[in-house]
């Protein structure tokens, strides 16, 4: 059985398969397009999922799509039926809608083949039962509490639910126009940050502020009954004109959300290239524990609804590591998962596996402990690469590039790490990454490195057995989706990796998971006592590289000091 799941004609498009149960494959279309964010037909995926898995089109059983044009059909159309979108807004809907109904039309005609030699069935997934999927059905658990808190799709910001074997019985949700995704999203535009996807600089920017504004948020998001929460309308426009969103073959974009009486509420917005100030922070601050205020007032109620100390979340909201990190702390949860790809991109998988378990009835087989879904290259092909480029490089054994480029980050040596298979998800876990030394002080780094904003912290990897002595909290975070406090006599000995608020975004790394990196880092320890080096995504141009060629561009450009490809090393002063 051969499930194709698809998340398609919305941000972070993406496509898997999934053979007998078994997700083999999985990658975004702005991996391969090189394009933030892309929204669209992922059609690039597609064919490289099928390519890797040596997969026929004409062999797929099912394509399953994480978006029903039919689910709250009723208050869909009530909600067209009482605001007054414009005629363009309206236009791009019908658009979408109708590419949506022609997936299967669609991928044939990309893929060169007759419609008609496609058996596969196309099953629309609604879209916040597909995040759930994504959390759960991957999920080490045989029950647990399922929530997934997002900004809209098929008109349901968060739904909720429990997770149960092969089944997911969905209890409540919120619907449009009432979203924390969007109360985010409103306040991100605000504070001057209006491309997709800016949401997590708030996250780093909020540590630089005080919550002085709470009187103000708590006008703007009410909490209600049963654990959820509604908006106060007034200070938006999404529910009266439409979010002006472009979604199709490029970097989606979207309209201005917020509306002028939250001007009259918080003052002036902040320009683009305005200088942050102090409000500017603490407007963040307060953004970000309004956030976590109805977040946990949620979870808590959803405790006490099923009584399961399992906890899986998903949905574009769940990327805001700074609430994560203190779930265990703020409820009675006492396990959590979270996938790699728990916003948008994530639907693709949980479509297939809704399928796959909750509609065909399978049992469930799978658990997905381990990110790497993407491309991986040859040593063969890297060595063929590297000698047509001219580039002069080192092979080693195993253990001798370990010790080598532990050495070099001790050395305070920036270094290139290009792996095996690519990341599924928004962060670089060890196979697509910029490594440092966290001893080394936080400006230098910046200025050589990304030469961003200096409120976003870096992020760091320590082996899994170190953290309970670094860490207030030693829950895993195999996936970098929790940020924890440090402790206060560690603080000083890594001191770029530490945020203003005495708080760290760490993945933790474990032999079994990554046993390649969890070596380098070994290494390192033995060098200089640290069990951790600083993990930044290996850029170019903003997107993490997928490919060598792309490796070999962003070492050339970024001036690093060398770049690991496999086993073999290329050394900035040698070229």
């Amino acid at each position: 059985m051969i499930i194709l799941g698809i998340n398609a004609y919305h941000g972070d498009s993406s496509a898997c398969l999934v053979v007998d149960g078994r997700l083999v494959c999985a990658i975004e279309e702005e991996r391969i397009v090189r394009k933030k964010h892309w929204a669209g037909m992922p059609i690039k995926s597609i064919k490289w999922c099928l390519k890797s898995a040596n997969v026929d089109a004409r062999q797929i059983d099912y394509i399953a799509i994480g978006r029903n044009l039919y689910a709250h059909l009723d208050k869909k159309i009530l909600g067209m039926l009482t605001r007054k979108p414009s005629f363009d807004f309206i236009k791009s809907r019908l658009k979408n809608a109708d590419k949506i109904k022609r997936v299967k039309e669609i991928i044939a005609h990309e893929l060169g083949v007759n419609v008609n030699s496609l058996k596969a069935k196309v099953k629309n997934i609604e879209h916040n039962k597909a995040h759930l999927a994504s959390s759960f059905f991957v999920s080490p658990f045989e029950n647990a509490v399922c929530v997934s808190v997002d900004g809209f799709g098929d008109f349901v910001s968060t739904m909720r639910g429990f997770g149960s074997d092969n089944k997911i019985a969905v209890s409540d949700c919120v619907h449009y126009p009432h979203s924390l995704g969007v109360f985010y999203t409103a306040l991100t535009q605000f504070l001057g940050f209006s491309n997709y996807g800016d949401e997590y600089k708030i996250m780093g920017l909020s540590a630089m502020g005080k919550p002085a504004y709470m009187e103000e948020m708590r006008k703007i998001v009410k909490l209600g009954n049963k654990g959820f929460f509604k908006l106060n309308t007034d200070y938006f426009v999404h529910h009266s004109a439409g979010i002006e969103m472009t979604w199709s073959d490029g970097e989606p974009s979207i309209g201005r959300i917020y509306s002028d009486k939250l001007i009259d509420l918080l003052g002036k917005p902040r320009a683009e290239n305005e200088q942050i100030n102090q409000h500017h922070k603490d407007i963040a601050a307060s953004v970000q524990a309004m956030y976590e205020e109805a977040f946990f007032y949620l979870l808590n109620y959803s405790y006490k609804m099923y009584k399961n100390k399992n906890l899986c979340l998903s949905g574009g909201s769940i990327q805001n590591s700074l609430a994560n990190g203190k779930i265990l702390k703020k409820t009675k949860f006492e396990h959590i998962y979270i996938p790699p790809a728990a916003y948008d991109a994530g639907t693709a998988i949980g479509a297939a596996f809704w399928v796959w378990n909750h509609i065909l009835g399978n049992k469930r087989e799978y658990i997905m402990d381990k990110p790497y879904m993407g491309p991986e290259y040859s040593n063969d092909g890297i060595e063929f690469l590297l000698k047509a480029q001219g580039l002069n490089y080192e092979k080693l054994s195993n253990d001798e590039l370990f010790k080598k480029v532990a050495g070099f980050i001790a050395d305070k040596k920036i270094i290139g790490w290009f792996q095996n298979r690519t990341e599924w998800g928004q962060r670089a876990l060890g196979n697509r990454s910029i490594l440092a030394d966290p001893r080394a002080a936080k400006n230098t780094l910046d200025e050589r490195i990304k030469k961003r904003e200096n409120f976003r912290p870096f992020a760091q990897s320590f082996l899994e057995e170190d953290v309970a002595e670094w860490f207030e909290e030693s829950e895993p975070a195999p996936f970098m989706e929790k940020v924890y406090k440090m402790r206060e006599d560690k603080r000083h000995l890594i001191p770029a990796v530490i945020h203003a608020d005495g708080t760290g975004r760490l993945q933790t790394v474990s032999r079994k998971m990554i046993p390649r990196y969890y070596a380098l880092i070994k290494a390192f320890k033995e060098i200089t006592g640290v069990p951790a080096v600083i993990n930044t995504s290996f850029n170019e141009n903003g997107l993490i590289v997928n490919k060598p060629e792309e490796a070999i561009a962003c070492f050339k450009t970024a001036k690093l000091d060398a770049l690991v490809l496999n086993n073999c090393i290329v050394c900035a002063d040698k070229n």
